[in-house]
């Protein structure tokens, strides 16, 4: 999957939402949000994100959960076309990392404003 960004948030790092998102935006980024709604893939990409280096071999993704390797497969296909993380074959083995950017533009949604928080 391509890198696309939210242009609303292109403002700078963390830039708080200052005008309504477009529909567009709004459907891309939930796609994103509902990818991250499952236990599993909220847990996979925390593996994912928090390995040192940056990277991880998806032979080691397997070992904390009690799932079979096609479900594994299955919710890191959802991870990556939310754009949230990206992978690479090499050899027999399939690496991935987190979508720094990706990540920082669902963060800025969430990051309301104190002058709009009631």
């Amino acid at each position: 999957m391509s890198k696309q960004s939210l242009p609303l948030l292109d403002a700078g790092c963390c830039a708080p939402i200052t005008e309504p998102l477009a529909e567009a935006d709004a459907a891309q980024a939930a796609t994103a949000f509902k990818a991250l709604g499952d236990p599993v893939r909220l847990r996979l990409l925390s593996l994912i994100a928090s390995r040192a280096g940056g990277e991880v071999c998806v032979c080691d993704l397997t070992a904390p959960f009690d799932l079979s390797g096609p479900t594994i497969s299955h919710h890191l296909k959802v991870l990556r076309q939310a754009g949230l993380v990206d992978c690479e074959r090499r050899g027999t083995w399939v690496y991935y990392w987190a979508i720094p950017e990706r990540l920082g533009q669902l963060s800025a949604l969430l990051d309301i404003p104190a002058a709009v928080a009631p």
